[in-house]
């Protein structure tokens, strides 16, 4: 028998009914060891030895695999044919040599491109080694990605409190996303004109032309800089007559994309599809795994994490042949396309993504895919096919008019398609039109013909900043730049995303205050580590770790030496001086000039003070420097709405008790507050319902929410009474326990005692549908009096009381589960999460005199030995989690390590 490793459960299904009874095929469900979340999994001073941690999951299949390849003859490691891939076969086979189970047993490693019979079947054939190159690659980044998250993170969390984290090359791309949200604060929109002209031929066929060229001088962006001089430059056009003074026409060629690779593929994902990075990759490893088609699960498309733009020469045929029986003759060239690969380092040579078997057509796979799948599928065979198809074949024409009595030049460009080649099935996504001329026909003309002017229409323009980064444009800048890998991609905006330092907003990147103020903090004091060209370098000398031109320790022992250097210096520096710096950098953002010459840093409240950036439990914010004589504070920047965050307003008084009404800012958001009448009395507040602008709030809307709750009726079934609020997910209404969501704030205070009814109604039969049909009811249950029921579940019948949801053996007939084994089953569960523990736990806490009782137990067996060998049993059992304890606080403070990497 022959054991093979590799990471899903899918696969190993999918590859154990290729390979036969013969083989054992089994899953490591991904890594199997990481670094632990604590100081010291990195040893810099040990030569970087690196101290790997395996958790309870991990530790149970790695069991599994180590019983299974005992009485193995052969073990055979096929994990993903990667780096990473790579690394989680070499932990695999570093765990089962701890364990001592490999004696006898040969050891082959084993790639695939593709999850199919062929591609698995003939790899077998080919079995090597494990690569010591990608190996140390892997080990170089793993160790650079925790030295740098374990040793900078904590460095913020002292200088800059509220902060989540910092990575290699997570901060780098929260820089880019941050620089160019100050190119457009820095923008100042200019005023711009340009003229174009409606011209006509003798025989008055119509085409548009522009000003070029004025007085002899080639027509610039701000020539015509206002509506005067615009207006000026249209009289003089249609006092002058026109004549062609040249007509150039050119054939052109438009060659198709090749074939997809990682970062090209997310990109089109989220142009075409809308899909995010990370979701683009996880739609593309179900393909990659495979889907059931006729019986049998196969892999759709090649491995999804590549560099690599070329595809297999069978694949070539393949698609040539599709061409033909698709499209035609005329849609295939002469040759096969041949594409090479621009990146510095591609990934280990993969082929690019393509299906893996190219007469599958998108509309035959269709109704075995969800829409995510069929979707990017068909993105992928579109893709693959286009790249092999014949050019684009195009005619641009120009033609240069001149007026006859006046130094006045027009332009007129065009673009026809003369044969539509690649784009009959595909063309890529753009952020910007790719060619603005293309299907403006131009009519017929020569030299010398005079033109007939119909009409001049000049138009304004205004410049516009640039645009904020969308997931599809920072990857492709990334990869530009040569910031990361690909691959990697996806996880670093995913976690930009889960620190709250970046935000989506129409698909666009937007950052937070708390990522420009790391950002900030890090150009300032950590410069080097978030340059774009260091970067970049440190990326090469680690692709040159995987070429096995460089020592992974070598380059571990340089960037170190450096760096400790730069947080011993910054660990030296005061909060005091930090924010002075950031004050200074980030001003223009925090302190926004108001226009009226006053000073954007004065206290708004206590007049004499000056407001500084602060830092709290919490995080940042702004507070004055007089405190606590003066307790003024907001948020950092502005209010979503435009309007300047100014801190407590009084809105007026109640009319009613004569109270004070104002709108204060907290660290959450702003709200409203009516001051209590006595001293001991705590102030009635109340949030803004979400999309509410705090510069709309008046003494009206302030009454109106200080009303929340408020009482709608008695529930005429129930006899219990119907509230209505506000809470942290927006308006509901409550009864008895349920809660029922309002769609529109504005519901709050009008609702009636009918509709409430309705809305509770629908919810508690939403929740009914969700809960299943019920099969058996049982009776009430003794202690809550609430129904036990057995109801129909998506995993099979199950036994339901209140929130409690029971499952019943498999052996158990829903029809003839009584109530007495039904609540067995329940007090089971509620004993396994702890629901039915909570009120016995409070009685032991009221009831401290009767804890004394197990001191008489203790008497029960003074001679028995067993009782003082548990004391020292113990003490060992007690040394252990106090070692654990802080272990467990720094994973608390620091994260994952998973979470610090990129």
């Amino acid at each position: 028998m022959d054991v093979v490793i590799v990471e899903s459960p899918a696969k190993a299904k999918t590859i154990n009914k290729y390979l036969g009874k013969d083989y054992k095929v089994l899953a490591s469900y991904g890594h199997v060891r990481d670094l632990p979340s604590k100081d010291g999994s990195v040893q810099p001073d040990e030569d970087f030895a690196m101290a790997w941690d395996v958790d309870a999951k991990s530790q149970k299949r790695l069991n599994e695999i180590a019983a299974a390849v005992k009485g193995a003859d052969r073990l055979i490691l096929a994990t993903d044919p990667d780096r990473e891939g790579e690394a989680i076969s070499w932990h695999v086979l570093e765990v089962l040599n701890k364990k001592k189970v490999l004696k006898d047993v040969e050891v082959q490693r084993v790639v695939f491109n593709a999850i199919t019979k062929k591609s698995v079947t003939e790899a077998m054939e080919h079995p090597r080694g494990l690569d010591k190159e990608l190996i140390d690659a892997y080990l170089a980044r793993r160790a650079l990605d925790y030295l740098v998250g374990f040793t900078l993170s904590p460095v913020l969390w002292r200088k800059l409190p509220g902060s989540r984290s910092a990575g290699r090359v997570q901060s780098v791309a929260l820089r880019l996303i941050c620089e160019r949200e100050l190119e457009i604060e820095a923008f100042r929109s200019q005023e711009y004109w340009t003229v174009e002209t409606d011209m006509k031929t003798a025989a008055n066929a119509p085409f548009a032309a522009r000003l070029v060229a004025l007085d002899g001088k080639k027509l610039e962006k701000f020539d015509i800089p206002d509506q005067k001089t615009a207006d000026e430059v249209e009289a003089r056009i249609k006092a002058s007559r026109y004549t062609v003074k040249s007509v150039e026409s050119k054939p052109a060629r438009r060659n198709p994309n090749p074939p997809f690779t990682t970062s090209t593929i997310q990109q089109e994902a989220s142009r075409k599809l809308g899909f995010s990075a990370s979701r683009t990759m996880q739609v593309a490893q179900r393909l990659y795994e495979g889907v059931e088609i006729d019986g049998e699960t196969t892999g759709l498309i090649t491995y999804m994490r590549t560099d690599g733009v070329q595809i297999a020469p069978e694949a070539i045929a393949q698609a040539r042949t599709v061409i033909n029986n698709e499209f035609g003759e005329a849609y295939l060239p002469d040759n096969p396309r041949v594409y090479n690969t621009k990146a510095k380092n591609a990934q280990e040579a993969h082929e690019a993504i393509r299906p893996t078997d190219l007469s599958r057509l998108p509309k035959s796979v269709a109704s075995y895919l969800d829409d995510d799948q069929r979707r990017l599928y068909e993105l992928v065979w579109n893709r693959t096919i286009a790249s092999q198809m014949e050019s684009v074949q195009l005619e641009r024409t120009t033609i240069e008019i001149e007026a006859n009595d006046a130094p006045i030049n027009l332009r007129a460009t065009g673009s026809v398609i003369v044969f539509d080649g690649f784009l009959r099935l595909y063309q890529e996504g753009r952020d910007e039109p790719d060619d603005a001329d293309e299907g403006n026909r131009l009519p017929k003309v020569a030299a010398g013909d005079k033109l007939g002017l119909e009409k001049v229409r000049p138009e304004q323009h205004f410049t516009e900043p640039p645009p904020r980064f969308t997931e599809a444009s920072i990857v492709k800048r990334m990869e530009e730049l040569g910031i990361g890998r690909p691959s990697t991609y996806a996880s670093t905006l995913q976690t930009l995303r889960d620190r709250d330092y970046v935000r989506m907003d129409q698909k666009r990147l937007v950052p937070q205050d708390k990522g420009r103020l790391v950002t900030a903090f890090l150009e300032n004091f950590f410069p080097r580590y978030v340059e774009y060209d260091f970067t970049a370098a440190l990326e090469e000398k680690l692709d040159k770790v995987s070429a096995g031109e460089l020592d992974w320790k070598d380059l571990l022992r340089e960037f170190w030496k450096d760096f400790t250097g730069a947080v011993a210096e910054a660990t030296e520096l005061r909060i005091t001086e930090v924010l002075d710096r950031l004050n200074d950098v980030l001003g223009p953002h925090v302190f926004p000039d108001k226009g009226d010459g006053s000073d954007p840093r004065k206290c708004p409240s206590c007049e004499d003070g000056r407001l500084s950036l602060k830092v709290g439990r919490f995080g940042a914010f702004v507070g004055c420097s007089n405190y606590p004589d003066c307790k003024f504070t907001r948020q950092l920047t502005v209010g979503a709405e435009g309007e300047e965050a100014q801190g407590d307003r009084v809105l007026g008084t109640d009319p009613e008790t004569g109270a004070e009404v104002s709108l204060k800012r907290g660290r959450f958001g702003p709200y409203v507050e009516r001051a209590p009448l006595a001293e001991d009395e705590k102030p009635k507040r109340s949030g803004l319902p979400a999309k509410t602008s705090a510069a709309d709030v008046d003494l009206d809307m302030a009454l109106r929410l200080l009303t929340l709750p408020r009482e709608v009726g008695i529930h005429p079934e129930t006899g219990k009474k119907i509230t209505a609020g506000l809470g942290r997910f927006g308006p509901f209404i409550l009864h008895d326990g349920t809660y029922a969501n309002l769609k529109d704030p504005e519901e709050l205070f009008d609702i009636g005692l009918n509709r409430a009814v309705t809305v509770l109604a629908e919810k508690i039969a939403r929740a009914e549908e969700r809960a299943g049909k019920i099969l058996k009811e049982l009776g009430e249950h003794p202690d809550s009096g609430k129904p036990v029921q057995v109801r129909e579940g998506k995993y099979g019948p199950y036994i339901k009381h209140g929130r409690t949801n029971a499952t019943l053996p498999k052996s158990a007939v829903p029809e003839d589960v009584t109530l007495e084994e039904a609540l067995a089953l329940v007090a089971e569960k509620e004993a396994k999460t702890g629901k039915g523990k909570k009120a016995p736990a409070k009685k032991a806490a009221e009831k401290k005199p009767a804890a004394k009782k197990p001191a008489a137990k203790k008497k029960k067996a003074p001679a028995k030995k067993a009782p003082a060998k548990k004391p020292a049993a113990k003490k060992a059992a007690t040394k252990k989690p106090a070692a654990k304890k802080p272990a467990a606080k720094t994973a608390k403070k620091t994260g994952t390590a998973t979470e610090m990497a990129d």
